[in-house]
């Protein structure tokens, strides 16, 4: 499933999804969580980025892991290639984890806010962008690591 997509490998094609939506939700769960204005407005968006965004880094994971094995099966690789694949996918769990995180939190605030009816305290909102910027802010982190990497590789020819 995640070898390839029309006779091309599937990899470069699905981290798009994960390049696009990640940040998507990183800016949306934190401007939900610090501006309670905007719940009635974005609320449905970052309920759906909290969900989209974690499968998409899995399928970019999964994908690149399956891009991996292809390489290897093929004889493509030299230890320092392999070494570099291995920094790349390292970065690439570490986002999936942490975007999973962040989504999970998010759908969690939202789902607070819902069943309240009304806008959380200061406190709870205070905590809970906080929150949202530190593992925002790790997951972005990883984001870049990630394609970083990955664009290393490429444009050196590997």
């Amino acid at each position: 499933m995640f070898g390839t997509i029309l006779g091309i490998p599937a990899h470069p094609l699905l981290i798009h999804a994960a390049v696009v939506f990640i940040p998507l939700l990183i800016v949306g769960a934190i401007v939900y969580a610090a501006w309670p204005p905007f719940h009635p407005r974005i609320g449905w968006a970052v309920t759906a980025l909290a969900i989209i965004a974690p499968i998409a880094a899995l399928f970019a994971k999964l994908s690149g892991e399956n891009l991996r094995d292809q390489l290897i099966a093929k004889k493509l690789t030299s230890p320092e290639i392999l070494s570099k694949i291995a920094q790349h996918n390292s970065y690439g769990n570490s986002t999936w984890w942490w975007t999973l995180a962040l989504g999970i939190l998010t759908l969690v605030l939202v789902a607070y806010v819902w069943q309240r009816k009304s806008a959380p305290g200061a406190g709870v909102r205070i905590g809970a962008t906080v929150l949202m910027l530190v593992v925002g802010g790790i997951v972005g982190y990883y984001v870049f690591r990630t394609g970083d990497t990955g664009a290393h590789m490429v444009w050196q020819g590997i």
